[in-house]
Order: structure tokens, then C-alpha cells, then sequence
């Protein structure tokens, strides 16, 4: 698993995005995350270059097989997490900010115990 919470937050963000988008661009994450378009460019550059995305000359972003894999992942364990935390009476903000701390720390070993009780 690739461990670097910034790239997988971004990665995650696309994600999400192209979930309710036919396309995402820098300016929507940017818009999403709260960032300067300037800091969402280099982060681009950076997951273009591990190949985590793909952009197209318009400017679209897309997400490779290895990048959907990631978010996937990081988007599983941050629903699951905040479900659990709500079902625990935690307020749903500070739930969904939690989860997303929780789920770039967590070892797979450990998410997939929680992942087993939780649904037990």
C-alpha cells in the first residue's frame, strides 16, 4: 500500500469527484480540499508521475488502474471508519474528520480486525 496521506487524500478526492462529475480538474479539487490551485498543480504533477493519474490535454483527470486501486481502498476504510463512529455516538463531523485521520494511519492488519468486528 502506498503510504502517503497527502497523495492519498488527492487520490481519494478524484475519486469522489468523479463520482459526481463527468469530469474532474484541478480548480475542483482545489474547490474541494480548500487549496490553492497552485498546491493542487504540484500534487498533480507528482501523482502524474507515480502514475496514479492521468491528465488530458483539456485538463481532465483521470485515475489509473493503481490510482483507483488506492482510492478505492482509502475511500472503503474512511465509510467504514465513520460508520462506526457514528453508530458509537460520535457527531457526524467529528466522526468524518477522525475517519479521515484513522484511515491513512491504520496498518492492514489492523483495519482488516476492526473491518471483521465491525461487520460481525
Amino acid at each position: 500500500m502506498y503510504k502517503n496521506e497527502s497523495a492519498e487524500n488527492y487520490l481519494e478526492t478524484i475519486l469522489i469527484l468523479s463520482r459526481l462529475f463527468p469530469v474532474v480538474r484541478s480548480i475542483d479539487i482545489a474547490n474541494e480540499l480548500n487549496f490553492k490551485k497552485s498546491s493542487v498543480s504540484v500534487a498533480m504533477k507528482n501523482l502524474r508521475e507515480k502514475n496514479y493519474i492521468t491528465v488530458t490535454e483539456e485538463g481532465f483527470i483521470y485515475l489509473t488502474e493503481t490510482g483507483k486501486a488506492i482510492a478505492e481502498m482509502i475511500d472503503e476504510r474512511h465509510t467504514l471508519l465513520s460508520s462506526w463512529l457514528k453508530k458509537l455516538g460520535v457527531s457526524p463531523e467529528i466522526a468524518d474528520q477522525d475517519a479521515c485521520k484513522l484511515e491513512h494511519v491504520l496498518s492492514t492488519e489492523s483495519y482488516e480486525a476492526l473491518k471483521k468486528h465491525i461487520q460481525h
